[in-house]
């Protein structure tokens, strides 16, 4: 064993250990990078040879030419040592390298203090060699006679540096080896199954779109729950939208792979897309960055070239698209941008997808044409899918920075429902100019609401529903009050994502329910809100104390009575409004009151939450979905009530109702709030489920019918409800 004891005083003692073959099995080891110094060293030393040999002292100040005796010179050296070193490695024997003694056996010897440093000597490689210097290596071993000294002259102590492991000794008979780098360790769900079979992954429908994106939209939202934790602490947030999209395109959560030109299965005119990846995901736009998709189609006969033909383009307004009509796209090809994206700085080029543009120009094929719409808030996006064009013109022309650009004008097909023309419609009402056509009210709430209701009949001529008193509120009697008395929580200004020390963060489990733009991200049995007894002066975690965030417009319907719906699209998990009214005990509700919501009716289940397996949460524990009511809720909106009385029930529908508890006036109420289940596009009818009322003696599992005929019209219509 080999033991380096430490430095006392000026003496140093080291203890003389035997060569084994445990010390040449180490010095085997770092031969190779001795022998590497040795051929940079002998290089450099022959090169400083070289300008001895000439003598003049400008060569160091000048580059010699190729006609300078220096370089043959330098050639001739260079081919002289790698002979040597041929000869070395061949003829030498290597075991005479093992006879130098192990680095821990030499006896240090430290220079006098008065000695002065030596100077600067020039000697021939082969020596001779001034006193106090020796040979190194290779010309050690190009010697046929050496001198084996037993006590090396001046050789400097090395410096000792106490490490964490000083004080032990390596077992006996180890070996150092070189640490190998972890490898990472996938969790046990990588067999993870998306539940999509491979027609289906080629071939979507309807149904299959929707599911593709609910899973997309849940795990998104998930990632951003984790992120937006992530960063109260660190300060960095990463991109949850592009994290969820790799994970469900490497899961295989995805649809229409087979490219095509036209419609696509599933994806209808109108729908609204909040991140690219839902669009590549579904198959409508593959490229995640790039404004034009395209495929190859292959000539009939072998001669024929395989050409490139557009199948879709991004209108996002970042080439200064040229837009009038709605059915008329003025369409910038791509190309050309700096980094930034923000100008033009070089000419386009009629290259991939800019060809492919003009091949279905020259073909006549369709183009499906999803348009970027900015939104009030500079950090969102929306795509709209207005469905198929043609291109019917192409030119070059300058740009406003004076470089080529390509322009493609894109006709709208006949016969398709209108999409980008509502859009632009809504921007003109909400400018005032013209009004709304069948307009009754501006402001249904006679301005309770921080945004005005509209009350719109288009079908016949009546004036508006029934009279009843609008209020954003639940009113509770005074024997249906709880007696668990609310904690509010001591947090200064906001209740944050990831902050364990909040009592409100608490009570939901430890993670925050809403991400940082107020969407839930998970349904569950309660919704523990801040309440008004906590110091939080701003807080996200009030989000249904604040009252409707978008233009909600009730209207008249053919066959189902007044509905409800929206001029501005919805973001699935966001929040609509709550069902206010007056909170009666299960046997005051009359059988004939329409406005009541009943919680202890049976909802139709169904899955909204993130999948584990495929947010690698395989060790989590699962959340419920279903609504835990401490105990039951009726409230009735027949006299009192809100815009939430108006939404018709749907057996597919696109909201859902959420449990949610806050503080009020010092005691702990119930309210019945209302999330979107789905991206919902404008103008589009809001509705819920109104389960089932369960009959005395009826089991679980026991096929429900409800008391009045259902006109939702869903595919998958039950034909009753309530």
């Amino acid at each position: 064993m080999l033991r380096q004891k430490k430095l006392s005083g000026t003496t140093t003692s080291y203890t003389r250990a035997t060569t084994g073959n445990r010390e040449l099995t180490k010095f085997q080891k770092i031969l190779p990078k001795l022998e590497t110094l040795a051929r940079f060293v002998a290089l450099s030393f022959s090169f400083f040879l070289c300008l001895s040999h000439f003598g003049n002292p400008n060569l160091t100040k000048r580059s010699p030419s190729r006609s300078s005796p220096v370089f043959p010179f330098l050639n001739l050296v260079f081919r002289r040592f790698i002979a040597m070193e041929e000869s070395f490695r061949s003829y030498t024997d290597k075991t005479r390298v093992y006879d130098i003694k192990p680095l821990r056996t030499l006896k240090p010897v430290f220079p006098s203090g008065n000695q002065a440093p030596p100077p600067f000597v020039c000697s021939p490689p082969f020596g001779p060699f001034p006193p106090g210097f020796s040979p190194f290596y290779p010309f050690t071993y190009s010697q046929p006679h050496t001198q084996n000294n037993s006590n090396p002259s001046s050789v400097t102590p090395l410096r000792s540096f106490r490490s964490p492991n000083d004080d032990e000794d390596p077992p006996e008979g180890s070996t150092l080896k070189r640490k190998t780098p972890k490898k990472l360790v996938r969790p046990d769900n990588v067999n993870f199954e998306s539940g999509i079979t491979a027609s289906e992954r080629e071939n979507g429908n309807r149904k299959l779109v929707t599911s593709v994106l609910t899973r997309y939209e849940a795990l998104r939202r998930r990632f951003s729950q984790l992120e937006d934790a992530r960063e109260a602490v660190s300060g960095i947030n990463k991109r949850a939208d592009l994290k969820a999209g790799s994970t469900c395109m490497s899961r295989g959560v995805r649809t229409n792979t087979k490219k095509r030109l036209g419609i696509v299965p599933g994806v209808e005119i109108g729908d609204i897309f909040f991140f690219r990846f839902e669009m590549c995901l579904v198959g409508l736009h593959s490229p995640s960055m790039a404004g034009i998709d395209y495929l190859l189609l292959k000539g009939e006969a072998e001669e024929e070239e395989s050409i490139t033909i557009a199948t879709s383009i991004v209108s996002s307004g970042y080439y200064d698209n040229e837009e009038g009509d709605p059915d008329v796209l003025v369409y910038t090809g791509q190309g050309g941008g700096n980094a930034d994206k923000e100008k033009q700085t070089s000419d386009q080029k009629l290259e991939r997808g800019n060809l492919a543009l003009e091949k279905s120009l020259v073909r006549n094929s369709p183009v499906r044409v999803i348009r970027g719409l900015k939104e009030a808030s500079p950090s969102v996006k929306i795509y709209l899918y207005d469905g198929l064009y043609e291109v019917k013109e192409s030119w070059a022309e300058k740009g406003k920075l004076g470089h080529n650009t390509f322009k493609y004008k894109l006709v709208r097909a006949p016969g398709q429902p209108p999409a980008f023309a509502t859009w632009i419609g809504i921007q003109k009402w909400k400018g005032g100019l013209p009004s709304r056509e069948g307009l009754i009210l501006a402001d249904l709430s006679s301005g309770v609401e921080s945004i005005g209701v509209s009350l719109v009949n288009e079908v016949d001529d009546e004036n508006g529903p029934g009279y009843f008193t609008y209020s954003t509120k639940v009113t509770y009697s005074e024997s249906f009050k709880l007696t668990q008395p609310s904690i509010g929580c001591d947090c200064i200004s906001s209740c944050k994502p990831g902050n364990l020390n909040c009592r409100c963060v608490r009570r939901n489990g430890g993670d925050y329910p809403y991400c940082g733009n107020g969407v839930l991200v998970s349904r569950k049995g309660m919704v523990y809100e801040c309440s008004p007894s906590c110091p939080c002066l701003v807080c996200k975690l009030k989000v249904t104390q604040v009252g409707v965030k978008v233009k909600l417009e009730v209207f008249k319907t053919v066959d189902r009575g007044w509905g409800l719906r929206s001029w501005d699209p919805i973001r699935a998990g966001s929040f609509i409004c709550i069902y206010a009214g007056e909170a009666k005990e299960k046997e005051q509700t009359m059988e004939n009151d329409d406005y009541a919501f009943d919680t202890t009716r049976v909802y139709t289940a169904f899955k909204w939450n993130y999948e584990r397996g495929l947010a690698d949460e395989v060790d989590s524990e699962e959340v419920c979905e279903e609504p835990e009511m401490p105990l039951p809720l009726v409230v009735s909106g027949k006299d009192v009530g809100n815009v939430a009385r108006f939404m018709n029930h749907s057996c597919s529908p696109n909201v859902f109702w959420q449990p949610v508890s806050y503080e009020d006036n010092g005691q702990l109420f119930l309210h019945v709030a209302f999330f979107a289940v789905s991206h919902i596009p404008p103008m589009t009818e809001l509705t819920y489920d109104y389960g089932v009322t369960r009959p005395s003696g009826a089991h679980n599992g026991d096929t429900l019918h409800g008391m009045k005929k259902c006109f939702c019209g869903s595919e998958y219509c039950k034909g009753s409800f309530g």
